[in-house]
């Protein structure tokens, strides 16, 4: 498999192995911290909006609702932890794969925790680190929390594309 290649397959695994882990982490909230699953239709909502340049809403739940809003957005939250995964092989290159280590995978996990920060949640109506939330602490506390769980998925990814791969 050439370099291209296998940074590439490298890249889809991980991603997706970290957005899955990612997911359970938030079906487990509800039943263990009593926090329901974020709506990724709400993204897709938010997305589609775009298109017809509106890209701040005051709340986006009370926004129109968009044709195929759910499908949108959970393929941009793929395609997100996607890029997020293209980030910690950018950063520590495709030696990673040989020898995943936590640390790199964590650091890029919590770092992602400024995209809902400082895009989604003001785009949505949140607020910059969802201020504007009812109550912004717990809201941020959860985000980090599913962010580190984000890059302990980066971590368990890069063995799943060293054990495919490698």
């Amino acid at each position: 498999m050439d370099n291209v290649t296998e940074h590439l397959a490298s890249m889809i695994i991980i991603g997706i192995c970290a957005t899955l882990v990612m997911d359970v982490w938030s079906w487990l909230r509800q039943p263990l911290l009593g926090v329901a699953p974020p709506n990724y239709a709400m993204v897709g909502r938010w997305l589609l909006h775009m298109r017809h340049g509106q890209f701040r809403h005051t709340a986006i739940a009370a926004s129109p609702a968009m044709a195929r809003e759910k499908a949108v957005g959970w393929l941009a939250h793929y395609l997100t932890g996607l890029a997020f995964a293209g980030i910690l092989l950018g950063l520590e290159g495709q030696r990673w794969i040989h020898q995943p280590t936590l640390v790199p995978a964590l650091l890029v996990g919590i770092g992602t925790v400024a995209a809902p920060f400082l895009l989604m949640q003001p785009g949505m109506g949140a607020g910059i680190a969802a201020c504007r939330m009812p109550a912004p602490n717990a809201a941020r506390l959860q985000s980090l929390l599913t962010h580190t769980v984000f890059g302990l998925g980066l971590y368990l990814g890069g063995w799943a594309a060293h054990g495919l791969l490698i």
